[in-house]
Formats: structure tokens, sequence, C-alpha cells
């Protein structure tokens, strides 16, 4: 077992890149309101290392307000075709601008339009509504760089816990955790299946 969790995400990151027919960084955010009410929802990973794993969204939705107001979740990547699960709890912490701007600049521009367009999570009447809003946005930064939008930005799951799962004949999983300790090192240790 390696001791550092990070170096195993990343050779089992980089291998289910190779693997997954669509979106291998695609992970499940579990977060919970103020009252404790759970809400689940898939994402996808942008960054990772030693201070967290990165994923970014509009912070009027209600992923983003209940992270505001609960800053702890947990993600759940699941890869089928490796049939290994990793699962990371922690607090959350909200990037920086410098950091939310230069991932913004590396998206498409329909995407950084749709940035913009988007009351994400609210009713919407009709598709054309937010297509009409769309055409407007568009028509606003025609020519020009589109800025990253002030209610938009990233988060960051820094793992107090990473477990790592692996499927294994008649149901004798390997289950290989790690604990964030004191010291700001990594606990490893095993769990029955």
């Amino acid at each position: 077992m390696k001791n550092d969790p990070f170096l195993l995400f990343d050779e089992w990151a980089n291998e289910a890149r190779k693997t997954e027919i669509n979106d291998g960084n695609a992970m499940a955010l579990a977060t919970a309101d103020a009252e404790g009410r759970p809400s689940v929802r898939m994402v996808l990973l942008k960054g990772y290392g030693p201070d967290g794993f990165i994923f970014y969204t509009n912070f009027e939705g209600r992923k983003a307000g209940e992270l505001l107001e609960n800053p702890h979740a947990a993600l759940l990547f699941h890869w089928k075709s490796l049939r290994r699960q990793i699962r990371i709890e922690g607090d959350v912490e909200r990037v920086d601008d410098a950091t939310a701007d230069a991932y913004f600049a590396t998206r498409h521009r329909d995407s950084q339009l749709g940035a913009w367009a988007s009351d994400q999570s609210r009713p919407l009447d009709s598709r054309e509504t937010f297509m009409t809003r769309y055409e407007e946005v568009r028509a606003r930064y025609e020519g020009q760089d589109v800025p990253r939008p002030p209610h938009w930005s990233g988060f960051r799951v820094v793992p107090r816990r990473i477990e790592f799962w692996q499927d294994r004949e008649y149901r004798l999983h390997e289950r290989n955790v790690y604990t964030r300790n004191a010291d700001g090192g990594w606990d490893c240790g095993m769990l029955y299946p």
C-alpha cells in the first residue's frame, strides 16, 4: 500500500482516462444543507493535488448554496470498466479568483457564454428562454474575450479521508483507507469488504 493517497489516486485516474467511455473525471458530489438534508449530483473533476480536489460551478445554484452553508462534502469516483471506486470526504473551500479565472479561460467559448446565460438550478419556463438569453450574451461579447462571471467559481474539497475500493471475485473486495492525521500526513489501513 502506498503511503501517499495522491500517488495512488493519480495512478487510478490515469487508467480511468484511458478506459472509461465518457468522462473519466466524473464524480458524484454529495452535499447537505444547513439542516443536514443530503443532495447528490455528478460534476467533473478539473484539478487535484495534495491540497484537494477542484470542481467549478455557478455560485447561485443549489450545490454552491449548500456548500457555502455547510462546507463539508463527499466525492465518489466510480470507474465501472476498472471495477474501482474512490470515496473522498473532506472540508470545502472556495478557490481563489486567479485559479477560477485561469480555468474559466480554458473553457470552450460556448461554455463561457452559457455560464453568463444560465440561472443554474432555478425554474425555467422554456428552452427557448434560455437560448434567447444565450444569444443575447453571445452578441454582447462578440469579438472579445468572455470574462468570468462574478457568480461563477470553484470549490476545493480538502480531504480528511480517502478510501480506495477494488472489486474482487465473490465480493471479497479490497478496501484501503487513508485518514489525515494531526500532523497533516496520512494514516493508512485496510477495511473489511
